[in-house]
């Protein structure tokens, strides 16, 4: 197994287990809140794919699906085009809200931007530094597994959400 193929299988978790998480929820069971200040599965599943987007777009040098695509203006969320939902307030969890089509297109749309990506990874490429703002300075190699390690993370506590509304 490659590192590509590595990377592509658990970035494909990702997609799988946020997929379920919206399916066939309607938009107020995806923007309900368990609890005051709690988010909402509309909220990380998109946060996680904005991540995921902005993220991997930096370091493949391509441009993110989110305003390429046209998501942005799908979502017509009232946040920048450039928010990701890092440090959002619980008020601003709360604007986002958004269709489980929806959210579950852009996060396709962007698994399959990132996978692009993906394939081309070589060993070598791992080590690659693409952020000196860290000490140490943060490699692809460990720039790919903190998405898909926030990723994973939010994917299943949209899971977790989700149990809590009930059948």
């Amino acid at each position: 197994m490659t590192p590509a193929d590595l990377l592509l299988d658990a970035y494909g978790r990702v997609l799988e287990n946020a997929t379920a998480a919206v399916e066939g929820l309607d938009d107020d069971q995806l923007a309900a809140r368990p609890a005051a200040g709690a988010n909402s599965i509309a909220w990380l599943v998109w946060h996680l794919t904005r991540v995921q987007d902005d993220h991997v777009a930096e370091v493949a040098g391509t441009p993110q699906v989110w305003t390429e695509q046209g998501y942005a203006a799908r979502f017509a969320l009232p946040l920048d085009n450039a928010d990701t939902g890092y440090g959002h307030s619980s008020e601003q969890v709360g604007l986002v809200r958004a269709s489980a089509a929806d959210l579950t297109a852009y996060l396709r749309a962007t698994h399959e931007a990132s996978a692009d990506f993906l394939r081309s990874v070589t060993p070598d490429a791992l080590d690659r530094v693409v952020d000196e703002r860290w000490d140490p300075p943060v490699t692809l190699g460990v720039r790919l597994v903190s998405v898909v390690d926030d990723g994973a993370q939010h994917a299943g506590q949209a899971a977790y959400v989700r149990g809590l509304l009930g059948p």
